[in-house]
């Protein structure tokens, strides 16, 4: 499929499924927004998890052969923000609370969850390349 072709694809409008404080977000940027891509041996798929950083947080991504993803952690935050030597104690929070969040959703097809490469960004997305599942032959 070239790129000419994606054009013509109907969006994509996957369900999603926010628990814990991902879930409870009101206030300040929505956590667990997705987008999804798509190309011929791929799929790529971002998850905004806003004001998590790697080193404050255990996050963990499970993709299954059917395509479904399963990202849960929990935010570690102790009411301290550091910012190189300074130390400021936390007045206002809105951005992902401490606790425990789980995100769901499904991709477009199945996947080989073998072949997968994770990226969390410095601005609190992750962002996975996982590579489309081979469908065996009648």
């Amino acid at each position: 499929m070239g790129v000419e072709n994606v054009a013509d694809l109907p969006p994509l409008d996957p369900a999603v499924v926010l628990i814990g404080t991902a879930k409870g977000g009101n206030v300040g940027p929505p956590s667990g927004l997705v987008d999804i891509g798509v190309s011929e041996a791929a799929y790529l798929f971002r998850v905004a998890l806003p004001g998590i950083r790697k080193n404050e947080c255990r996050v963990k991504c499970d993709i299954q052969r059917d395509g479904k993803v399963h990202i849960e952690g929990i935010m570690t935050g102790v009411g301290l923000l550091r910012n190189s030597s300074t130390v400021y104690r936390l007045r206002v929070q809105q951005l992902c609370p401490p606790g425990a969040f789980s995100i769901s959703f499904r991709l477009p097809g199945p996947v080989d969850p073998r072949l997968f490469s994770p990226y969390f960004r410095h601005d609190g997305i992750l962002e996975v390349v996982v590579m489309k599942g081979r469908v065996p032959l009648p």
